[in-house]
């Protein structure tokens, strides 16, 4: 049986809130599950979330798969991190310039500023 941790949609016509569950993979949206280890509420400013820390871990660790969405909110709750997984957002590394451009630009400066003095 392969489980997958995944969103269950609940609420109203054109009011969705959603439970983060543990389901087989195979099942239905909105089938049954087997634990529900969080919630999600996209019509709040911002969204608003909440998961049991130590369920998701528990069920990461026993090979559970997140669906995109979820493995989004674990990382915005910071479960992702404690999991081992590296966090998805954030700056990119920084990127140091070849040595070779930056003697280019440390030779033209030195080059106009002696045509500058003359």
């Amino acid at each position: 049986m392969a489980v997958r941790i995944r969103l269950r949609r609940i609420g109203k016509k054109k009011q969705p809130q959603y439970r983060v569950v543990a389901a087989e993979a195979a099942g239905p949206r909105d089938g049954r599950f087997i634990e529900v280890i969080g919630h999600y509420n996209p019509r709040a400013h911002p969204g608003a979330m909440s998961v049991n820390e130590e369920r998701a871990l528990w069920w990461l660790r026993q090979g559970a798969q997140p669906s995109e969405p979820v493995k989004v909110i674990l990382v915005k709750t910071g479960v992702w991190e404690k999991f081992g997984g590296k966090a998805t957002s954030g700056p990119p590394a920084a990127v140091p310039e070849p040595a070779g451009e930056q003697e280019a630009k440390e030779t033209g400066g030195e080059e106009e500023a002696g045509e500058a003095a003359v």
